[in-house]
């Protein structure tokens, strides 16, 4: 059989956590933070964990960091 593929675009976007989640980084702080009030700012700091449907469509494009 060969090798499964992984999407190079969910590899930079996504890591897992030791219980497999998927975590990613809050969407909205790339730019245009002029027009972000500062609670949204505050609010979108660090990384976030995905919901159970959208975990799913990321682990179909990573087969082996399961």
């Amino acid at each position: 059989m060969p090798k499964q593929k992984t999407k190079a675009s969910a590899k930079k976007r996504f890591k897992f956590t030791a219980t497999g989640k998927v975590k990613v980084a809050q969407a909205g702080k790339r730019h245009g933070m002029i027009k972000r009030h500062s609670k949204f700012i505050r609010n979108a700091r660090g990384t976030m964990v995905l919901c159970d449907a959208d975990e799913k469509i990321v682990k179909k494009y990573m087969p082996y960091h399961r």
